[in-house]
């Protein structure tokens, strides 16, 4: 057997042999993987809905809602994603919302890729904690009635423009006032 043969034979033992490394890796990694989302998912869920102890996953208009409900199963708020462009990318928030009183809960800031020091403020609860007990009637614009953190104008823009896209969104599936 010439020389080439045998490096053909040998990289492609080696290659499968990587390949069931990855994909054993992967099997036993995965499960965890997910479980660890999923309770990220609900600590987000459970921190912007006052009350709140556990959640229930529904759908409804092509949007995945989060409801909150205490230990007796009484609803205490929704939740809901909200995406923003910001100034070096994608802003993900997770956003509670009362329908009962058409007021906000609480907002968290799930992933972003912002400047730090500058629009990665808009992790800090400095600047979410002012969109708690916000109602549905207000604009949501950065420096009228949300404050923009110094130099980040866009980033605070672009969580503002969120919040109240994704909220006039929810308000048409539960309603001011409505039952949810």
């Amino acid at each position: 057997m010439n020389q080439y043969a045998k490096m053909i034979i040998v990289l492609m033992i080696i290659s499968i042999a990587s390949g069931a490394v990855l994909a054993l890796s992967y099997e036993v990694t995965n499960p965890k993987i997910q479980e660890q989302a999923r309770q990220k998912l609900e600590q987000s869920v459970l921190k912007v809905i006052p009350g709140a102890a556990k959640m229930e996953v529904v759908q409804k208009e092509d949007m995945t809602i989060y409801l909150g409900l205490d230990e007796q199963g009484n609803k205490k708020g929704i939740a809901f994603k909200a995406v923003g462009s910001g100034f070096n990318g994608a802003i993900e928030l997770m956003v509670g919302y009362n329908p009962s009183e058409g007021k906000l809960t609480g907002v968290e800031v799930l992933s972003m890729s912002e400047t730090p020091g500058l629009g990665a403020k808009i992790k800090e609860e400095a600047f979410t904690k002012q969109f708690n007990g916000k109602s549905v009637e207000d604009k949501f614009i950065a420096k009228e009635d949300v404050q923009a953190i110094s130099g980040a104008t866009i980033s605070s823009t672009a969580v503002a423009k969120a919040v109240k896209t994704s909220l006039d969104n929810v308000v048409k599936i539960y309603p001011v006032g409505g039952d949810f």
